[in-house]
Order: C-alpha cells, then sequence, then structure tokens
C-alpha cells in the first residue's frame, strides 16, 4: 500500500484514482499564509489572509473576485452616472428637502409624509415622489422648514459697535465685521451694549435663537466687569440676593472680585437677559461701570479669538448647543 502521508499532494486537476501529480511548476511561488503547500497566484485559490480559518465557497474561485462572489471585473466596464440631485428646473424631491431640513433621514421623511404631517403651500401631501420649487413653503409639526444650512459664527464684539442688523442712523453694526462669515443671513443672539465687548453669537438658526433668548432657558453669561471704585463685600452679597430696579428685582448666581486684581473689577454671572441688567444692576448700587466684557455666553469663551475677529463654531460646539435643553 502507498504511504500517502509521505508522497507529494495531488495537484489541483487530479481526478479519483490518477497517479498523484505535483501541484505547481517550477518558479511558483506560494501564497502568503498559506500553509497548504505552493499554489498558483490567482488561479483556481482565493488570496486569502493568514488568518482567516473560514472554509472556502464555491464563489470563492471566481477568477478576480478575491473572497466574493460575483462577476469579474471588466476594465471597459462603464462608470456609474453620478446621482441627481436636483432637476434643471429647481424641482427637488420633498423626502429630500425634509432630510436637508434637519427632520429626519430620506427613508424616514417618506413615513412622515405617508403619515400626512407634511404640508406644501399650505396643503397636506401623502403622496411619496412629490417634488417641491425652492420657493414653496413647507411645514412639518407647525414650523416651517429651511434647506439653508445651519450657521454659528462667534464674534468677540469690540467696542463701537451696536448689536443690530441695521441701524437707520447708519452707525457701525457687528454685521460688518462677519460680512464674509458665510453666504447665509445670519442675525445676533441676544444683545451687547455698544461700549459692551465680547462673545457674541449669530446664527441663522431660529429655533437655537429663540431657546438661547428666552426667559424659561436663560443661556448663562460670565461678565468682568471694571467699575470706577471698589466694590463692597456687602455689595457682592446683595448682587447674589437681590438689586431692586425699575422692571423687578434682578438677580446675579454669582459674584466675586476677579483674581489678581483690585476691589475694582468683578466678575458676575448671571442667566437673565434684561436690557442693560450688569450696568444697571451696579448703578442701582451706586457705582459706574467703566469696563464691561462678556467672557462667556453659553458655555462659549473668547479664548483665542482676538478682538474684532469671528470663526465658526466646530461641530461638537453646535451640537452642544442645540441639544441643549
Amino acid at each position: 500500500m502507498t504511504d500517502r502521508s509521505k508522497g507529494p499532494r495531488r495537484g489541483k486537476g487530479a481526478r479519483p484514482g490518477s497517479p498523484d501529480r505535483p501541484a505547481t511548476k517550477s518558479g511558483d511561488r506560494p501564497l502568503r499564509g498559506d500553509g497548504e503547500g505552493p499554489a498558483k497566484r490567482g488561479v483556481g485559490r482565493v488570496n486569502r489572509g493568514p488568518h482567516d480559518d473560514r472554509p472556502e465557497r464555491p464563489g470563492d474561485r471566481r477568477k478576480g473576485r478575491p473572497g466574493g462572489v460575483g462577476k469579474p471585473f471588466r476594465s471597459g466596464a462603464r462608470p456609474a452616472r453620478p446621482r441627481a440631485t436636483a432637476s434643471d428646473d429647481g424641482l427637488i424631491r420633498l423626502n429630500r428637502y425634509l432630510a436637508q431640513s434637519g427632520v429626519a433621514s430620506r427613508r424616514e421623511a417618506d413615513e412622515l409624509i405617508k403619515a400626512g404631517v407634511v404640508t406644501v403651500n399650505g396643503k397636506v401631501v401623502t403622496e411619496l415622489g412629490t417634488k417641491v420649487r425652492p420657493g414653496d413653503t413647507v411645514h412639518y409639526g407647525g414650523q416651517r422648514l429651511s434647506m439653508e444650512k445651519k450657521r454659528y459664527v462667534l464674534l468677540n464684539k469690540p467696542k463701537g459697535f451696536i448689536t443690530t442688523t441695521d441701524d437707520p442712523r447708519n452707525r457701525r453694526t457687528v454685521m460688518a465685521l462677519v460680512d464674509d462669515a458665510c453666504p447665509e443671513r445670519i442675525y445676533p443672539v441676544g444683545r451687547l451694549d455698544r461700549n459692551t465687548t465680547g462673545v457674541l453669537l449669530l446664527t441663522n438658526d431660529g429655533d437655537l435663537a429663540k431657546k438661547l433668548t428666552h426667559p424659561s432657558h436663560g443661556a448663562e453669561k460670565i461678565y468682568h466687569v471694571t467699575l470706577d471704585k471698589a466694590v463692597t463685600k456687602a455689595h457682592l452679597e446683595q448682587l447674589v440676593s437681590g438689586v431692586p430696579l425699575d422692571d423687578g428685582p434682578a438677580y446675579a448666581d454669582e459674584a466675586s472680585y476677579v483674581d489678581g486684581t483690585n476691589k475694582r473689577e468683578v466678575g458676575v454671572r448671571l442667566h437673565s437677559g434684561r436690557n442693560r441688567v450688569v450696568r444697571r444692576m451696579f448703578e442701582a448700587l451706586g457705582y459706574e461701570v467703566v469696563k464691561l466684557d462678556r467672557v462667556v455666553f453659553a458655555g462659549l469663551t473668547k479664548k483665542d479669538l482676538p478682538r474684532g475677529k469671528w470663526r465658526h463654531l466646530t461641530e461638537k460646539e453646535a451640537l452642544f448647543l442645540t441639544k441643549r435643553k
């Protein structure tokens, strides 16, 4: 009986009962990681990795498709056409409009359309594949949607600029400082006095602007205040306990001396969005505000941002703002 344990292995084309034949020709090299002897590269066997112990499947032996099943690659195959994003006349599918407005994915948008919760120009639309024009009015959940990209610009406001989109007296506005920030129309979130400096957010995200300025939410603000004279400790405590103003008492969350300075410089943290509230609180206590600088707004700081310069929020910063309660 022939001892098969020491004899040569059968070649790829060997038939049962035929004499053993060598598996390779001279010059063939073994595949990397193949522990079953030499094999001709690229023909009849998958180029398998050293740690791939999966059994071979019939589809694995298709030439030019290592490890997969399907037709071999053809160098003359026609490339796929780029997917159209909108028709020449500006029409766009409604589900894509919803997706780009940030409402949902396209698949989820189809479900919303079928549920009858989306209106176009005041009419409920339930037919999938409906297209809308750029000027159409689309509502979902009682809110008008827009495909305009959301922009979030942080400005370190300098002194001498008013916080408004335009001014009938032709004074300088903060819009002149962010004129080249983006093609979308952005506007300030809240206000800073003409002579107040520091962190100012501008955006076209109306929902976020409303949330940050609404009294029930009230974004946190921290101011560095320089006064005309030293502030007493009793007055620091009164800023927190409440200072009576014409429109009702105003409260600071925290008030303390600024480290490393004299007692004319105070840090004030508060959530109130009332007009000129910091200046009015100190004036009510008998002080004149010489300098007022907002150093924090809704967790955003002016670190590494020179006075009069702006930057776009990072994706992480924008997500933090939009997801906040």
